[in-house]
């Protein structure tokens, strides 16, 4: 009976420190993904609220770095090179600090995003941007801390926007749209690149298509990168699919050149192979 009851106080125990209260948090996390033209940004922050409380000069102290939010640091991810400030930022992810002050912000992009609040040794050198906004005084008061983006009907820039209490901030992020758009319909304009024609050639002969197809491509393919020792390989087993053992050989022979020179055994040993199966 006492290794009964014991068993049993045993397994309540285990439940109970088991158990984990799930209850809401006072600063609810937020994501927010946008499209600035052809720029994928992405912005991950927590959303502290003012409770009867003012936020800058009270919450916030007037000129001491602020995480731009509560509990870890606010995130933002960049999936192109900017323009803020007529200054380059690069793509990639940043934390996002800001030194509130009346009349002037500084908002900082900073190249660790891994801290929990402001770094205990802030290191300038990771100061990957600084610009400076001035702030806006709001109709209304926002209640909730909110960072959003604006002005994105232009698709060459977008606002974005750091809202609290009755201050609004907004800092303007250019993005390549231009650049990005030109490149994209050179590239279409220009015709299939040398992959393009290599996964076509590949694909028709695994699926059991058209293998004259299949060689028309790989043979404009290996023209394009004649080093592509990998093009040659798939072409060796596109003649020797066709039947064409002296043609499958000597592209084997090149993609075998091709793969020493690159010090890439595994080519070298699958086209040796195949040399030696198709001699026969």
């Amino acid at each position: 009976m006492k290794t009964k009851l014991l068993t049993i106080l045993m397994m309540c125990f285990a439940f109970v420190s088991q158990a984990q209260i799930t209850a809401p948090q006072p600063s609810p996390t937020a994501k927010v993904e946008q499209v600035v033209g052809l720029t994928d940004i992405t912005l991950e922050y927590s959303r502290p609220s003012l409770r009867g409380r003012s936020a800058f000069g009270e919450l916030v102290p007037f000129g001491q770095t602020w995480r731009t939010g509560a509990n870890a640091n606010t995130k933002i991810t960049f999936g192109t090179d900017v323009t803020i400030d007529g200054k380059k930022l690069a793509k990639g992810t940043y934390a996002l600090f800001t030194v509130p002050n009346a009349n002037s912000w500084d908002v900082i992009f900073y190249n660790d995003a891994t801290n929990w609040g402001t770094p205990q040794k802030w290191d300038d050198s990771k100061v990957a941007l600084k610009t400076s906004a001035k702030p806006s005084t709001l109709a209304n008061k926002v209640e909730t801390f909110t960072i959003d983006f604006s002005d994105l009907g232009d698709f060459t820039y977008g606002h974005l926007n750091i809202l609290w209490d009755k201050t609004a901030v907004a800092v303007k992020i250019e993005v390549p749209t231009d650049e990005l758009t030109s490149a994209s319909i050179q590239k279409v304009m220009a015709g299939p690149d040398a992959n393009d024609y290599f996964n076509a050639a590949s694909y028709y002969r695994k699926s059991g298509k058209s293998l004259d197809q299949a060689k028309t491509w790989i043979d404009k393919a290996v023209a394009m990168r004649p080093e592509a020792f990998w093009y040659m390989r798939e072409q060796s087993l596109i003649y020797a699919a066709m039947g064409d053992k002296n043609g499958a050989i000597i592209a084997a022979k090149n993609s075998l050149a091709s793969a020493q020179k690159a010090g890439n055994q595994d080519y070298v040993k699958m086209n040796q192979d195949s040399i030696a199966e198709w001699s026969k």
